[in-house]
């Protein structure tokens, strides 16, 4: 098997499954199982951080070579807002990558398409690596594509829901039209999602709730490092094709001919 490797502007990552670090138990529990998982970027929301305080909890467990942080704009409502976070974050937490999250909604949580877009315009002027949170919306992907984006993140089900992929066929059309990466966010609720999910084509799922609120996070972290391995090998080798009719895969009846 040939090495396999995910590339996002000047990082290359091993693992395709992308972490969270909301709703867990403990600060230790986090950690272990986002250690277990294998998990290479982490997203942390930025109102849960004492960006002043070097020896924040959480910044402090998460304090690994293996473990690049991916903050995030949670909580913002408007690109305004979403840029003064994330230029709170890189002076914070020196990097300039962002995970661009605007949902003025709080209870669904769904992305506003016309912020996001506005604040990835911005933040892409201002240097930033911006991976946006968005609806599985074609166009939209295509737009952020031309303004300097390096992937997309559309959304399967809504944040927490552990739906699974309910935007099949509009993933498909992204993932068929997209010329950077595909990364699945929210929804995924369950290894076989994720499974789904990379089998399909997509680059790469992040993945949170399902997670951390398992009963054994660590045993669900490496459960979902096992299924986005697998889904990526099975896209690589090629799903047989899907037929109406039924096909034996092994044809005995010629000998029935002999008979006659």
């Amino acid at each position: 098997m040939t090495t396999d490797t995910l590339k996002i502007a000047d990082k290359t990552f091993k693992s395709r499954l992308f972490t969270g670090t909301g709703k867990f138990s403990s600060a230790n529990k986090m950690r272990e199982a986002i250690i277990a998982s294998e998990s290479e970027l982490v997203t942390v929301a930025l109102k849960r951080v004492d960006l002043e305080n070097e020896s924040d909890d959480m910044l402090v467990h998460l304090s690994d070579n293996q473990i690049n942080l991916l903050p995030n704009t949670s909580g913002v409502r408007t690109a305004k807002e979403a840029v003064f976070a994330a230029e709170l974050a890189r002076e914070a937490l020196q990097t300039n990558w962002v995970k661009l999250e605007i949902h003025p909604d709080p209870k669904y949580l769904l992305p506003d398409p016309i912020e996001t877009l506005k604040a990835a315009e911005e933040l892409v002027k201002l240097e930033f690596v911006v991976m946006p949170y968005i609806h599985a919306d074609p166009v939209l992907c295509k737009r952020l594509e031309d303004v300097g984006v390096p992937c997309v993140m559309p959304l399967g089900a809504p944040i927490g829901s552990n739906k699974g992929i309910k935007t099949l066929e509009f993933l498909e059309i992204i993932i068929e039209q997209s010329n950077v990466p595909v990364i699945v966010d929210a929804g995924i609720g369950a290894p076989s999602h994720a499974a789904f999910a990379m089998e399909l084509g997509a680059d790469a799922v992040l993945v949170n709730t399902a997670i951390a609120v398992s009963q054994n996070p660590v045993d669900m972290g490496i459960a979902f490092k096992m299924a986005v391995e697998a889904g990526r090998i099975a896209y690589n080798a090629k799903l047989a094709p899907i037929k109406n009719q039924a096909e034996a895969s092994s044809p005995l009846t010629s000998f029935l001919n002999d008979l006659n």
